[in-house]
């Protein structure tokens, strides 16, 4: 999230919009109703850019908000994405998988295919966001397993018939600056905590080096009886695990479970648990 590429119309999107005076203008040629119409969510633009054989998600800016490999459409191919995978550590077999904004549906896609008795649920606010990973990500039509919802994350995740009932949560809500998590209250995070069964881990993005990161681990461990962080990569970005439940961590245990997870999906897993190990 913290990686900067140039998208192929971010330019156009600096120009300046109407000044003071013709808004102000604008506001006395159109006389107030007494009765308005709810106010729809403005989005920046959805726009993309490729290189080296990567296409890049942007909205409308340089910020990097996903990508894939086109040659590999269901692998993962930036290192904090992979990180958000790392509560497989704890779960071999998640029965509910919930993704809080879509990006280019990477985790929404390799969830779907490696746990394929797994139900599994995207949640995005930006239709035009669903629409290009069907359209340029490969993201898979919906089906018996596969759930996408177009709908605010909070909202989604304070729907108390969803208390307990997910496996892993996985948190990756940013609008177009980037200037940290949209959602980063302990409210939240208490309701995301509230979300998931027994044993449930979230994981979440955050930015290391920005003032939303303290932020946000004070408000996550306001909600969650254990939080460690995995080691900043990308010049930025940190992964946030939230334990529902507090755990013991047996690392030999651990690093065995890496190695399954490595020769199952080629993820560097090993690394995730030197991670969690540093936090000790």
């Amino acid at each position: 999230m913290l990686i900067k590429r140039k998208s192929i119309e971010a330019q156009a999107n600096t120009k300046a919009g109407p000044g003071p005076d013709k808004d102000k203008a604008n506001s006395k040629a159109k006389p107030r109703s007494k009765v308005t119409a709810p106010r729809k969510p403005r989005f920046a633009p959805v726009t993309l850019s490729e290189q080296d054989g990567v296409r890049y998600l942007h909205f409308g800016t340089e910020w990097v908000q996903g990508a894939m490999r086109i040659r590999k459409p269901d692998w993962i191919e930036l290192e904090y994405a992979q990180q958000m995978m790392s509560w497989m550590l704890f779960n071999q077999a998640p029965q509910h998988i919930v993704q809080l904004g879509l990006g280019t549906a990477a985790l929404t896609k390799f969830s779907y295919r490696q746990f394929p008795k797994a139900n599994v649920t995207a949640v995005e606010l930006n239709p035009s966001v669903i629409a290009i990973c069907h359209s340029m990500f490969k993201l898979p039509p919906e089906d018996d397993r596969l759930s996408l919802l177009e709908m605010d994350a909070n909202d989604f995740i304070h729907d108390e018939q969803r208390h307990g009932t997910i496996d892993a949560l996985q948190v990756d809500l940013y609008d177009a600056t980037a200037r940290g998590p949209m959602l980063d209250t302990p409210e939240f995070y208490k309701a995301c905590r509230d979300s998931l069964s027994e044993d449930g881990v979230m994981t979440v993005n955050l930015f290391g080096d920005h003032p939303s990161y303290a932020k946000n681990l004070k408000a996550m461990r306001y909600a969650f009886d254990q939080v460690i962080s995995l080691p900043e990569v990308h010049d930025g970005n940190v992964v946030a695990i939230g334990f529902r439940n507090a755990v013991e961590f047996d690392f030999p245990a651990l690093y065995e479970r890496a190695e399954e997870i490595k020769a199952a999906t080629k993820l560097p897993a090993k690394s995730w648990v030197n991670g969690i190990k540093s936090n000790f």
